[in-house]
């Protein structure tokens, strides 16, 4: 497969208006594809906001040509996967061939607010598992031009297929974080999304993801590897850390943030993180030579798509500074 570098859209961050703005400038400088998180509310006030993805996603379908993914969404609390699955290939009819879809299992941050039970990871990956089964069976189905049902541990839907589709269903995309989840996402899923982590613990999760997608009867080679990567540059290190510590200090944040369900909560939180706590998390300095060799090595790690995310508000300068001197030297 060959390499392609986009642009992860901050709806966290900026207004949707200016999202659209920033990918579409992104785009013209080099950057192929968005991708963009299902969020109800941004990781900490100061960010500020947290436009509805699908909303921003069709919009970005007409100002830009590369692909598009909600990277990530929850198929289990806020939405039935029923829902995601309409939205997903309705996106893909409008935009054919440009839309992947990402589903994760879930934060409170963004779930916790149709108030329903917060139970313990395990359940949550379970649902995410039998949600994923649902969105397939209804892609497939419809494809077919049948109706299908179904009944589970979790979910329910009754006869009914998606009236509109795209010709082929999107790619599913699983972001995990852990061995487990990675060999299940292997065997049911279409490929795989992390954020970046130290390169033993993603070389980790690519072998128990191409175990499931062998065990599966599918080749790895085929299936896309995503990720998305935070990073913070600014014309001086100084710039660049503050920035790191007021628009994104979640990323310094060493523990599981999956059941903290307010902004504020983690607002408090950010009070606690010091700048060494970013050490292998977010690369933070000035010199774009740097992020190039940090983006490289993930390169090298066999990562086909990896969406970068600068925390600061300079995205005009980020974007023509790795426009210039990190994407054209990037060597698959």
């Amino acid at each position: 497969m060959d390499l392609t570098i986009g642009y992860a859209a901050m709806l966290e961050q900026f207004h949707p208006t200016e999202v659209i703005a920033l990918s579409e400038y992104a785009e013209s400088k080099g950057f192929s594809g968005v991708m963009a998180a299902d969020h109800f509310q941004p990781w900490v006030p100061a960010q500020g906001h947290s436009a509805f993805v699908w909303n921003v996603l069709s919009a970005l379908g007409e100002r830009t040509r590369g692909d598009l993914g909600p990277g990530v969404t929850a198929p289990t609390f806020r939405w039935h996967p029923a829902m995601v699955a309409q939205a997903s290939a309705t996106l893909a009819a409008m935009y054919p061939g440009r839309h992947w879809l990402g589903l994760g299992s879930g934060e409170a941050l963004n779930e916790h607010v149709t108030a329903q039970y917060w139970p313990e990871a395990p359940e949550r990956i379970n649902r995410m598992f039998e949600a994923i089964d649902i969105i397939k069976k209804l892609f497939a189905a419809s494809l077919a031009g049948k109706d299908t049902k179904h009944s589970g541990q979790f979910y329910k839907h009754e006869s009914t297929r998606l009236w509109t589709m795209p010709e082929v269903a999107p790619e599913i995309l699983v972001a995990t974080a852990g061995p487990v989840t990675a060999k299940r996402a292997g065997k049911h899923a279409d490929g795989l999304i992390t954020v970046g982590a130290p390169l033993e613990k993603i070389s980790m999760l690519f072998g128990k993801f191409d175990d499931g997608v062998r065990e599966s009867g599918r080749d790895p080679q085929t299936m896309p590897k995503v990720l998305q990567l935070h990073m913070s540059w600014a014309e001086t290190d100084e710039e660049a850390l503050a920035n790191a510590m007021t628009e994104w200090p979640n990323g310094g944040m060493k523990f599981p943030k999956a059941d903290i369900r307010s902004p504020f909560d983690f607002e408090q939180m950010a009070k606690l993180v010091r700048p060494e706590d970013f050490e292998g998390r977010l690369v933070i300095s000035s010199d774009p030579d740097v992020h190039r060799a940090y983006i490289q090595k993930f390169v090298d790690l066999g990562f086909d798509r990896i969406y970068l995310h600068n925390v600061g508000r300079n995205q005009r300068e980020w974007i023509d500074t790795f426009s210039r001197d990190v994407l054209p030297k990037l060597v698959r």
